[in-house]
C-alpha cells in the first residue's frame, strides 16, 4: 500500500512511438507496460486501501497525498452521513442501486460500512428486488471495473489458466451463476453478474466474510432472451443458450479448475440457474465440495425459521402443521421436501412420513394420485401426491385439507393461483385455537396477496411474512403489524462464515436446518407481539453470527471440518474472523 507514481509507456521507444499519429499505417502494436513507485494518487484510486477526505494529517504526508485532497479531515463516520445523505436524494431504487456499487469501486471500506450500519434500509436495494431490475438493464450500465470472471464456451480448454487472472489468490467462497432464471425477470444471460456481486457483498455485511476470499463468476453459454441478442449493447456472447453437454462439460472444467487453485473448502454458491441444472451440480459436486444453491436451500430454510420462529403464536410444534405450497416450478417441491427433511429430523421419523402432512397445488389444483394426469406428472411432485378427492382450485384445496401453513412460491411468471379473501378467510376459520402461517413469496407484482390484504381477511389472525419488504400495515381494529421479509438473507451469510471458519469440506441439509433453528431461536417476543416470524434485519449481523457457530459446530460433529483443532470457544472464534469494515491506520 502507499503512493506512487507510475511512468508507462510501451515496448521499444515508448516516447517516440506513443508520438505516432493514430492513422500512421507504420504504426505497431505496442506492449503496455507500468513501472511503479509509491505514489498517493494509486493509493487514492484503489478500493481497497483508500479512505477519502478520511486520511489524517500523517498519512497525507507520509503517503504522498498532500495537495491530493481538500485540507478537510472527515471521519468514517461523517463520510457514512454524507453517503446516506446522497443515497436518498436518488430518485429511483436502481440509480441507489448504481449509486452504491460506485461506492463500492472507489472505497471498499466505506462501501461495507454504509451497508453493515444501514442494511434494514439497504437490504431492498442491493437485494430483491432491485437487483433484478439492476441485471435487466445491466448491458446499459456495464463498467470495466474487474468486479467478477466471466467464463464462455469458447474458453474451454483454458479455463484453469483464466482463473488465474483473478487478483485475489486465496479465494474460500465463490457464487456461480448462468443467467437462465433470475427470478421475475427470467434469463438474462451474462448480465446476471449484477446478482452474484450484490450477493457477496451481503456475505461481507451481513456475516463479516472478507471481499478479499470472494469471487463471482457467470458462466456465459447464451441467452434464450430475444430482447438481449437483438440488442447492440449486450456484452455477452450473441448466440441462443446452449445446453447439455457442452454446458456441463464446461462446469465441470471450472469446478476442477477451482478446485485446483483454490482447493476443495471452497464454498460454491450456485445463483440464477435452472432447477434441473442446479440439481445435477448439487448432486455432481455435493461430495466434492461444501456447495449448494440458494433456490434449493436458502429459501427453504428461511421458510422453515419462519415456522419454528412462530411457534408460541400457533402453539404448534413443526411435526404437528399441515402445510400446503401452492406454486409452479420445481422450487416449490424442493422446499417441501426439505421441510419433510426437517419434520424427520426433528422427530425421528422417516422422510416418507413426515411427507403425508405436506400438501402441493399447481396450476391444476391439488396434487394427488386421483386426479386425472396423475400418470403424467413431473417427477418433482410425485411424492406429494396423496390420496384425497381432487380439488380444482386453491379454496377447495384448503377446505380438503385444512392446513394451518399456505405458502406461495412462483419464481417465475403469473403464481397458479392467489391468496384471495375466501382462501385466507378459510385458512382463519381451519385454525380456530392459533394463528395460521400465511406467506405469498412469489416475487414482484406476480406477489400472492399483499400483506394487509392477509391481514384484513383474516381478522388480523394470520403470521404473514412476504418475499420483499413490507411496510408495517395499520389494520382497520388500529392493531399495527411488522409483516417479516421471508429472505434467504437470514441464513446464506452465517452459513458461509461458518462453513469457511471451520473448513468444512461437504454443506449437508442438517446444516441448514440448524441455521433454521437458530434464527428461530432469535424471534423474541417483541418480535412476535409486533407480528413478525423472523427476527429484525437490523440485527442480522448478530444473527449471522450464531448461524454461523451451528454451522460450524455441525460440521465439527459430523467430522467435515478441517481446521483443527476445534476451538475451544466458536462464537469466540466467528467474532474473530469477521471483516469490520472500520478504517485502519497507516504508517
Amino acid at each position: 500500500m502507499g503512493s506512487s507514481r507510475s511512468v508507462s509507456g510501451a515496448a521499444g521507444d515508448p516516447l517516440s512511438q506513443s508520438a505516432a499519429h493514430p492513422t500512421d499505417p507504420t504504426d505497431k502494436p505496442q506492449t503496455p507496460w507500468v513501472r511503479q513507485v509509491i505514489s498517493g494518487v494509486d493509493l487514492m484510486r484503489h478500493p481497497k486501501y483508500n479512505k477519502g477526505m478520511a486520511f489524517s494529517d500523517h498519512e497525507r504526508d507520509r503517503l504522498y497525498l498532500r495537495g491530493l485532497l481538500p485540507p478537510a479531515i472527515l471521519s468514517q463516520e461523517v463520510q457514512v452521513e454524507r453517503i446516506m445523505l446522497n443515497l436518498r436524494g436518488k430518485a429511483s431504487d436502481l440509480e441507489k442501486h448504481n449509486y452504491l456499487m460506485s461506492l463500492q469501486d472507489r472505497n471498499q471500506r466505506l462501501f461495507y460500512k454504509v451497508l453493515s450500519d444501514y442494511i434494514d434500509e439497504l437490504l431492498p436495494i442491493m437485494h430483491t428486488p432491485t437487483v433484478q431490475e439492476a441485471c435487466n438493464k445491466d448491458n446499459l450500465m456495464f463498467k470495466s471495473v474487474p468486479r467478477a470472471m466471466f467464463i464462455t464456451l469458447e474458453d474451454r480448454g483454458r479455463v484453469n489458466r483464466i482463473l488465474k487472472n483473478w487478483p485475489e489468490r486465496n479465494v474460500q467462497l465463490v457464487v456461480l451463476s448462468d443467467g437462465e432464471c433470475m427470478g421475475s425477470v427470467g434469463d438474462v444471460g451474462v448480465q446476471a453478474i449484477a446478482n452474484p456481486i450484490s450477493k457477496l457483498s451481503l456475505y461481507t455485511a451481513c456475516a463479516g466474510i472478507s471481499p478479499q476470499v470472494c469471487l463471482p463468476i457467470v458462466i456465459d453459454t447464451g441467452t434464450d432472451n430475444e430482447e438481449l441478442l437483438s440488442s447492440p449493447f449486450y456484452v455477452g456472447v450473441r448466440h441462443r443458450r446452449v445446453r447439455g453437454d457442452a454446458y456441463y462439460e464446461l462446469l465441470d472444467e471450472l469446478m476442477v479448475a477451482i478446485k485446483r487453485r483454490y482447493g476443495n473448502k471452497t464454498l460454491i454458491h450456485f445463483e440464477d440457474m435452472s432447477m434441473e441444472n442446479s440439481e445435477k451440480m448439487l448432486s455432481m459436486y455435493r461430495p466434492e465440495f461444501p456447495c449448494f444453491s440458494d433456490e434449493h436451500n436458502g429459501t427453504a430454510a428461511v421458510v422453515l425459521a419462519a415456522v419454528l420462529g412462530g411457534e408460541p403464536k400457533t402453539g404448534k410444534r413443526l411435526e404437528d402443521h399441515t402445510f400446503m405450497f401452492c406454486g409452479r416450478r420445481a422450487q416449490v417441491a424442493a422446499c417441501a421436501e426439505f421441510m419433510a427433511s426437517a419434520i424427520a429430523d426433528q422427530t425421528g421419523t422417516t422422510v416418507l412420513e413426515a411427507r403425508q402432512r405436506i400438501w402441493l397445488v399447481d396450476e391444476k389444483g391439488l396434487v394427488t394420485r386421483e386426479r386425472g394426469d396423475a400418470e403424467t406428472l413431473d417427477g418433482y411432485k410425485l411424492p406429494f401426491a396423496h390420496s384425497a378427492l381432487t380439488s380444482s382450485d386453491l379454496l377447495s384445496a384448503v377446505r380438503a385439507v385444512q392446513p394451518s401453513v399456505l405458502v406461495g412460491l412462483t419464481p417465475q411468471g403469473p403464481p397458479p393461483f392467489k391468496f384471495t379473501r375466501e382462501v385466507c378467510a378459510e385458512m382463519a376459520a381451519a385454525n380456530p385455537g392459533g394463528a395460521p402461517i400465511i406467506m405469498p413469496l412469489s416475487q414482484g407484482n406476480m406477489q400472492e396477496a399483499k400483506a394487509s390484504q392477509v391481514y384484513e381477511w383474516t381478522g388480523d389472525r394470520a403470521l404473514v411474512a412476504t418475499d420483499c419488504k413490507a411496510p408495517p400495515v395499520t389494520t382497520a381494529s388500529g392493531a399495527t403489524f411488522h409483516p417479516s421479509m421471508c429472505s434467504s438473507v437470514y441464513i446464506f451469510p452465517g452459513m458461509g462464515m461458518g462453513t469457511i471458519m471451520s473448513g468444512s469440506t461437504k454443506l449437508r441439509d442438517m446444516q441448514f436446518i440448524a441455521a433454521a433453528q437458530t434464527v428461530a431461536r432469535a424471534v423474541t417476543n417483541e418480535d412476535l407481539a409486533r407480528g413478525a416470524l423472523l427476527p429484525p434485519i437490523s440485527s442480522i449481523r448478530e444473527v449471522s453470527a450464531h448461524v454461523a457457530q451451528a454451522v460450524a459446530q455441525a460440521a465439527y460433529q459430523k467430522g467435515d471440518a478441517t481446521s483443527l483443532p476445534k476451538p475451544h470457544n466458536l462464537m469466540e472464534k466467528v467474532r474473530y474472523s469477521m471483516y469490520y469494515p472500520q478504517y485502519r491506520t497507516y504508517r
